[in-house]
């Protein structure tokens, strides 16, 4: 919270909201209660005397319990990683109800006589592994596999309610749940099989059409990832057994509970009588039943509610009962159980009387996730009173009744535009709760839709929600009555009042359209400064949701009436699938790739589609991250107090408060320092501390140690700063303005420019601003600082993909050698670039700590620190003009990029570069030249990420070529095809071509797809569909292998060879989850001659292979690999006079021959690629070992009223040599897409005019999900195209598909180009990155969007800007 002291300077703090209420510990309510909370987990009784209300289950499991296999992804419920299942007997039933549930929300202290069941307790690589983590482990589905153990816990629970569940109950079940590597494809390919509608035979019942008899006519080819008769079978009977003490104990009285914590007291009351009487001595007191509210606002808002009520038991407040009129819910029922009554409801109950209870179903599939929605109780979503609601429009316009009541009595309240008198009020009494809602029924000639439009489809909020209600007079078109709700236009759910009332009357017809959207686009407005921003689409879709609504009625009215004898005029049939409700169908997914040769043996696993080797650990929650090892004695917990200012001069800070705060140890500074303060990965112009100045939100100014992450926590939120305010600046266009650029400006340019424009036969100009992204791995940094307690050496535990950078900079703040550090890595939860230079943000500072204290130190950032602090992907603005003839063929190119840095170099300027050396993608254009500049601004400093700066190169490339499309009216594939480079070409960096498969490549990918058919149906398709279009593009991508920075294309390894003949692996590389150890393993089985069963590779560390490169760049498997195939050669010529000597030997026989030999078993590696070298000023040399190519092709469906899109159809081609790894280099390739879908179509990072995020979890920011995944998505890797550059001949595969995912937004543009079309819109139209559902209604410009005009840019202040 932000205090405004002066204009010049902010004091800036958290201030903890609290209600005025008397201290927890002073709080009695009687002698008959209860203080033990009993519960099972995996089995095992638990009995907690001191139940933390604070605590949740997440903390408790980890900490307490030691089950560290549930992850904390997020701590808002919208990632899925700590899911666990939570089972109850409920004696109304008599049966056991099992729910998946978020244990990052769920408190401990709700969990009483529960079974809790994670995933340790459903099996074990060391017992037996469960069929649910065997699967997703065997369908190569876990990469990282952070994510791994909720989705597994997702799906268990659902197979514990449906041990035969639907393709569909399967999507639904995932809802809540997120990945960011996979892709998604192979984990639903996977739980498919256990589908009654979807499942595999096992080679048993099908003969051609067998998933295990796909292989390609040619001979060559194989589509077989996995074996599905190796899967272990499904037997229900063999489940967990839910704790027969529970069964009994539900059976008894209910009796109140209390736990009084540090600051919170949480109470169940037994009886609705204690409640009310809680409720009246503490009006201020929160009903909790999920805390999926709650539980957001103490840990994200810093609110305090010293006291709980959990009404979960009353059983007037779970009560369902059908009435005369509607059916009546209890405020305590769950999601879930309004779900499943009103599904089951709508099957006994007349068509007719069903209206509000479809919309409200409609509303649910795309509520929250399945986590949230099992917890999140009906009357928690109305008393939040959110102005977002998904649920309160549609009881708001259906006219529920609510019943609430207090000691004093009942009352009926009508759900209208008074029941929300401001944002976030109700009209209830303070004393009062909500007893009750019910829901009506509808009548004949009654019509209701519910409409919700988001960012992303499933579990995300609203941007603008509504109810709509209509009755007509009986058998007429005449409105009698008509309610228009809206959330997400005002701080509360609105009635659209005076709309309505002016249609009261009318006819049911065009006229009647005209006027509603007339008179809503003047009642509907919203002030241009409003939070959430996106002004003009949001009064566009109160629009267009009425166009949506009126449709629809119009349909059925027509209908209605006709079967009673009355004609009507019904919609027109190019309007009808704008009615329709989104249905994406279970995805189809076909994957090919190069068979091994006949005859390779069955022992050398190079090239087959061997399982990564952590995934059936990752899938039993074994594999240990960084914050899974176990905590030392006298471990202590740090938390960063950082900037709320992007720029300013710091006059003091106030740590008095923090410092006498529950178990606070220090507050370090940058006084605490005893090394250098500076820091950076290329440049040092950074500080570990910020020393008298701050560059952006997020800066670190200090750090809080205490002795439980919560206590660190709540005492650097009470840290004051004070601030000199200072001007920041937040965009590239300010930073042009200012001209606020890092130095140097880099230039490539080739040909004569002036003389290409001369050529030309036409010449056009445009820009295109390529938004940023975050990293969003599933584990946030963390790292673990071990001082060992001599001559200054310290052991660091770290989440990071550069060991050696880790090393460094932790040695220079603290000012010793770096041989007195080691840094060691596991393994990551995802790094994708985010890791390679931001980590050390982190594991400086908790260095620091350790080294102050001489005690271990731990610090792993929650999701919103991460993100406001670590950066991401650099944004983009790419200004171009081109000179072309009228065939298509470009001749000329001028391109300029600017890319937001920062307030650091960081690695900027090899990202600007990559930028540069990708500008033309694979066209061969003559005369080009390209300037790149770096802008400095007062953001967190942009980093790595997956394509370090090439999509952006190449997504202006794609731009200005499908610019040059629509001037020549010409299709773009033909454009793109004709400049497409030919082997043996200089790019313009004159590098030769070699080995250049793009042409097969491309044909290999039109053939696939069906590209010529699919182009002829879509053109059927836009004809006969006006407010649905669909679009189709094909695109390639070039992507040069290497690290600009020639010294870092470098690699060691060591190999020990034991005289058990087992083998130990060391090499340079971490393992983030794309397999680079699985890959390693394979390499040396390969290169010794052994099974991989005898290798192992334990960790990454600095003290056994030293001065190692980040894993980036794609290179890891070539440096790496080749650097144990060196070692190996070493070993192998050693060993090779015994095998001589002993021919019929075995492996274990010459091992133990040259032990006795006194032959050193024991060999490094290293490996430099050669040739490399490029200099700006010439413009000569060669900046790539070589390149890696692919090919996309990719259709959509865009609902023009919306801004929606469906991913139909992607088919891949994907050159990556001869592959190591075929199971790992597709879900490489599939992954890298689906980040790329996020990239240019979804993801988009938000920025306040004063640099502040305001998009910091999954809550607001929105990566792709399951059903994000094309409906029909193929992926071929391409034949006979060995690379004799690189480790048996394999080819560089992380990052170069990620550009791919171009071809999705290309293919909107497409569509939208079919809509403007419509509007009488023709020729090139700008269209900015992320291709949002915003971006997409406002690009088709119809009659809708004109009459919502944007506010004049200057005479507001957005609430965020494009940086």
């Amino acid at each position: 919270m932000v205090n405004c002291l002066n204009p010049q300077y902010m004091i800036s703090t958290y201030t903890v909201i609290k209600q005025e209420m008397p201290d927890p510990a002073n709080i009695d309510i009687g002698v008959s209660m209860e203080g033990e909370l009993l519960f099972f987990v995996n089995g095992k009784k638990i009995v907690e005397r001191n139940a933390e209300p604070e605590m949740t289950l997440l903390t408790y499991l980890r900490t307490k319990l030691g089950l560290t296999g549930t992850k904390l992804g997020c701590a808002e419920g919208g990632c899925g990683a700590c899911t666990v299942m939570i089972s109850r007997f409920n004696p109304h039933l008599n049966r056991i109800l099992h729910h998946a549930v978020n244990a990052c929300l769920a408190p401990v202290c709700s969990l009483h006589h529960s079974a809790v069941t994670t995933v340790e307790g459903i099996g074990s690589v060391a017992t037996q592994v469960h069929p649910v983590q065997e699967r997703i482990a065997k369908v190569h589905g876990s990469q990282c596999g952070f994510c791994t153990p909720g989705i597994v816990m997702s799906m268990y629970a659902l197979l514990r309610n449906r041990p035969q569940p639907s393709k569909l109950d399967i999507e639904e079940a995932f809802q809540g749940n997120l990945c960011r590597c996979t892709g998604y494809r192979p984990i639903l390919e996977g739980y498919k099989t256990f589908a009654i509608d979807g499942g595999c035979c096992g080679r048993k019942g099908k003969e051609n059409d067998c998933c295990m008899n796909r292989e390609a006519k040619d001979g060559g080819s194989v589509s077989q990832l996995y074996d599905p008769s190796e899967f272990k079978p499904l037997d229900p009977t063999q489940e967990v057994i839910f704790p027969p003490e529970l069964s009994r104990l539900a059976k008894q009285e209910n009796k109140k509970l209390q736990f009084k914590g540090e600051r919170v007291v949480w109470i169940q009351p037994s009886c609705l009588t204690e409640l009310l009487d809680l409720k009246a001595k503490y009006p201020e007191a929160k009903l909790v039943v999920g805390n999926t509210e709650v539980g957001i606002e103490m840990k994200f808002k810093n609110m305090l509610y010293p006291v709980i009520l959990a009404p979960a038991v009353i059983p007037e407040l779970t009560v369902v009962q059908h009435t005369r009129n509607g059916i009546l819910f209890g405020a305590a029922c769950t999601l879930t159980q309004l779900e499943e009554v009103l599904r089951s409801s709508v099957d006994d109950l007349l068509p007719y009387q069903t209206e509000v209870l479809h919309a409200i179903l409609e509303q649910l599939r795309w509520f929250a996730g399945r986590q949230i929605r099992n917890v999140a109780a009906i009357g928690g979503n109305i008393m939040t009173a959110s102005p977002i609601s998904d649920l309160s429009p549609v009881f708001m316009a259906a006219g529920c009744k609510l019943t609430v009541v207090s000691k004093g009595g009942k009352r009926v309240l009508q759900m209208d535009d008074q029941f929300f008198p401001r944002y976030r009020k109700t009209a209830l009494k303070p004393e009062e709760i909500l007893l009750s809602i019910e829901i009506p029924y509808t009548r004949k000639g009654q019509y209701f839709s519910a409409f919700k439009q988001s960012l992303r489809r499933e579990d995300d909020i609203a941007i603008v929600t509504c109810g709509m209600n209509v009755i007509f007079e009986e058998e007429t078109n005449t409105v009698r009555h008509l309610q228009l709700s809206y959330g997400g236009m005002a701080p509360t759910t609105i009635l659209a009042k005076e709309t309505c009332k002016m249609l009261i009357g009318r006819k049911w017809n065009e006229n009647l359209l005209e006027e509603a959207c007339s008179l809503l686009s003047k009642e509907m407005t919203l002030d241009p400064s409003a939070p959430g921003g996106s002004v003009t689409y949001r009064r566009t879709l109160t629009i267009s949701l009425f166009f949506k609504f009126f449709l629809t009625v119009q349909r059925k009215l027509a209908g209605d009436l006709k079967g009673q004898g009355i004609i009507l005029e019904d919609v027109r049939p190019d309007y009808v699938s704008a009615t329709e409700l989104f249905h994406k169908e279970f995805p189809s997914c076909s994957q090919v790739y190069q068979a091994v040769p006949p005859g390779q043996n069955e022992e050398d696993v190079v090239g087959r589609p061997i399982m990564h080797l952590s995934a059936l650990k990752q899938a039993t929650g074994e594999a240990v991250y960084c914050d899974d090892i176990p905590h030392y004695k006298n471990e202590l917990f740090l938390a960063l107090v950082t900037s709320t200012t992007a720029h300013g001069q710091i006059l003091s800070i106030d740590s008095e408060e923090a410092m006498s705060s529950p178990g606070v140890v220090t507050f370090l500074t940058a006084k605490d320092i005893p090394g250098s303060n500076l820091t950076g990965h290329a440049v040092y112009d950074e500080t570990v501390l910020a020393d008298g100045m701050v560059t952006c939100v997020g800066h670190i100014v200090g750090a809080i140690v205490a002795d439980t992450q919560a206590h660190a926590q709540r005492a650097a939120k009470s840290v004051k700063i004070f601030y000199k305010e200072l001007k920041p600046i937040v965009t590239i266009q300010e930073a042009i303005e200012c001209k606020s650029f890092y130095q140097p400006v880099r230039s490539i340019k080739k040909g004569n420019l002036k003389e290409g424009f001369k050529e030309a036969d036409l010449i056009l100009e445009g820009e295109i601003h390529i938004g940023g992204q975050e990293h969003f791995y599933l584990e946030a940094n963390c790292s673990l600082a071990l001082p060992r307690g001599e001559d200054g050496e310290m052991e660091l535990f770290v989440s990071t993909q550069s060991a050696t950078k880790t090393q460094q900079l932790v040695a220079k703040v603290l000012g010793v050698p770096a041989n007195r550090i080691v840094c060691r890595v596991k393994r990551m939860g995802g790094s994708f670039g985010g890791k390679e230079s931001r980590s050390t943000l982190l594991s400086t500072v908790v260095a620091l700590a350790a080294h102050k204290l001489k005690t271990p130190v731990r610090c792993m950032l929650d999701r919103d620190e991460d993100m406001l602090i670590t950066g991401g992907r650099h944004p983009f603005l790419g200004r171009y003009k081109v000179g072309f003839m009228k065939t298509g063929k470009v001749i000329a190119l001028e391109v300029t990029y600017y890319c937001n840095a920062g307030n650091s170099t960081d690695l900027s300027l090899s990202i600007l570069e990559r930028a540069l050396f990708h500008m033309e993608n694979c066209y061969n254009i003559p005369h080009i030249h390209g300037t790149g500049y770096m802008c400095r601004t007062n953001l967190p400093s942009n980093t790595a990420f997956r394509g370090f700066g090439g999509p952006q190169g190449m997504m202006v490339a794609e731009s200005w070529i499908c610019d040059v499309a629509m001037a020549c009216g010409l299709p773009a594939e033909e454009v793109r095809k004709l400049n497409l480079y030919e082997e043996g070409d200089l790019t313009p960096f004159n590098q030769h071509l070699e080995q250049f498969t793009i042409s097969r490549c491309w044909e290999e990918c039109l053939v696939l797809a069906k590209y010529h058919c699919r182009r002829t149906q879509i053109e059927q398709f836009n004809r006969q569909h006006r407010w649905k279009k669909r679009g189709i593009s094909v695109i390639p991508t070039k992507f040069g292998i290497s690290f600009t920075a020639i010294f870092l294309n470098q690699a060691g390894a060591l190999v020990h060879i034991y005289t058990d003949g087992s083998v130990l692996v060391t090499h340079g590389g971490t393992e983030m989850g794309q397999g680079l150890h699985t890959k390693i393993v394979q390499v040396a089985s390969r290169a010794l001659g052994i099974p991989d069963s005898m290798i192992h590779i334990t960790e990454t560390s600095t003290n056994t292979v030293p001065n190692t490169s980040p894993t980036a760049a794609s290179v890891s498997s070539d440096l790496n690999g080749m650097a144990i195939y060196n070692a190996c050669q070493t070993l192998i010529q050693r060993l090779e006079p015994y095998r001589t000597k002993n021919p019929q030997g075995t492996w274990k026989d010459w091992v133990t021959a040259a032990y006795l030999d006194r032959v050193n078993l024991s060999a490094n590696g290293f490996y430099k690629t050669p040739d490399l070298g490029y200099n700006f000023e010439t413009n000569q040399g060669r900046p790539f070992n070589y390149f890696s190519y692919g090919v996309a092709c990719s259709e959509v469906e865009i609902d023009c009223l919306t801004g929606d899109h469906k991913n139909l159809h992607t088919t891949i081609v994907m050159d990556v040599g001869k592959s190591l790894n075929p199971a790992i280099d597709i879900g490489q390739v599939e992954g890298a897409f689906m980040q790329g879908v996020g990239l240019f179509t979804l993801e988009e990072l938000r920025y306040s005019p004063q640099g502040i995020l305001l998009t910091r979890g999954p809550g607001m920011y929105k990566i792709p999900a399951f059903s994000d995944i094309p409906t029909e998505f193929k992926v071929s890797l391409l034949r006979d195209a060995p690379n004799e550059k690189a480790i048996f001949s394999s080819k560089a595969v992380g990052e170069p598909p990620l550009f791919l995912a171009a071809s999705v937004f290309y293919a909107i543009k497409d569509a939208i180009t079919a809509a403007r079309a419509e509007s009488g819109l023709n020729g090139p139209f700008r269209l900015d990155s992320p291709a949002s559902a915003e971006r997409i209604r406002v690009a088709c410009e119809d009659k809708f969007i004109k009459m919502c005009p944007p506010p004049e840019a200057g005479t507001f202040r957005p609430w965020a800007v494009q940086v």
